[in-house]
């Protein structure tokens, strides 16, 4: 390995147990070292995602990684292991990492590291991957969304809402998002969207009739899961696809076979952490070579809230409140 590889210790965040926001611990754990094909990001930013929180609830991640909360960062490289390039020490890059994003330096592969878009801070770095590798995967591959296409976004002014309603404008398709409250609706328009729905006070179902001339939306991007499975149906296209991230309040998807087969559905879901690595290589070599050249231009992250890693548990709180426009982001910098 060549860079910093001494045993020292660093500073990381990880859930003592299963619990709320109080069971994120903040302590001292072994800095890691790359093995082949991996690098050590000396990490500036993390991205906070609703997976982290669902696995501090669990108290543990997938078997087999580590227990440091964290799939997104950006920073620099400080050490790489057998089979990188050594000339790539002290890069900006930002990476799609699998845990290890809560901590002052954590390991990524060497085909989910990114370099820093010219256009864009480290900070905002760190707030692409993990959105714009799930938008292009499910949005773009599995939805097989096209120009002039309309996309239907569930939570537009979250962190992968509010990148895949650009992601989508960029593509030349038309996008109608929904969110809770008239100021997350003005936030949607602001990112791109053609329309914005309400969904405290409004029917989505009616108004993506109206707004689409009856057509329907091609593809519906579902963060809400089971509560929204006959509704998306209705607001479906003929020949629609439909995508889920997550199960939401409502974790069971159940509606009439009969409402699927009318609209000749296509209902789907992923998660993006189980991948395999070269699946996930893929996305991201699709994703540099479409989307980094636009991003700072088309395409920008918006910026919630930055909080020291040693209030992880205070993100993980604003989190949950669901108040949160864009990104919320984690500093990992020495203090």
């Amino acid at each position: 390995m060549t860079g910093d590889s001494e045993n020292s210790r660093m500073i990381a965040a990880w859930p003592a147990r299963a619990g709320g926001p109080e069971v994120i611990t903040v302590g001292a754990r072994p800095r890691p070292a790359p093995g082949p094909g991996q690098a050590l990001i000396e990490t500036r930013f993390a991205g906070v995602n609703r997976h982290d929180v669902n696995q501090r609830a669990r108290g543990s991640g997938p078997a087999g990684s580590t227990d440091i909360l964290g799939l997104e960062v950006s920073g620099v490289i400080a050490a790489v292991g057998e089979g990188m390039d050594p000339a790539r020490i002290g890069e900006e890059v930002c990476a799609l990492v699998d845990g290890g994003g809560y901590g002052q330096a954590c390991i990524a592969d060497a085909s989910l590291i990114l370099p820093r878009p010219p256009l864009l801070s480290l900070q905002e770095a760190a707030a692409l991957p993990e959105a714009l590798f799930t938008g292009w995967f499910n949005v773009i591959e599995l939805g097989r969304l096209k120009a002039g296409d309309w996309l239907l976004v569930h939570g537009g002014t979250s962190g992968v809402g509010s990148l895949t309603i650009q992601l989508a404008r960029q593509l030349g398709a038309h996008v109608i998002a929904t969110a809770g409250s008239p100021e997350k609706c003005d936030a949607c328009r602001a990112f791109g969207a053609d329309a914005a729905v309400n969904y405290r006070t409004e029917d989505f179902v009616a108004i993506v009739r109206d707004v689409t001339g009856g057509h329907g939306a091609d593809v519906i991007l579902d963060m809400v899961g089971g509560d929204y499975a006959e509704k998306n149906l209705a607001a479906l296209a003929m020949d629609g696809r439909i995508l889920h991230l997550a199960s939401g309040h409502t974790p069971i998807w159940s509606a009439p076979l009969r409402l699927i087969m009318e609209k000749r559905a296509i209902v789907s879901g992923s998660l993006l952490r189980p991948l395999p690595l070269p699946r996930k290589s893929a996305i991201a070599a699709q994703v540099l070579a479409h989307v980094w050249p636009g991003l700072g231009e088309a395409i920008r992250p918006r910026i919630d809230a930055v909080f020291p890693l040693r209030d992880a548990q205070a993100a993980h709180r604003r989190m949950e409140t669901g108040a949160h426009m864009g990104k919320i982001l984690i500093d990992c910098m020495p203090e």
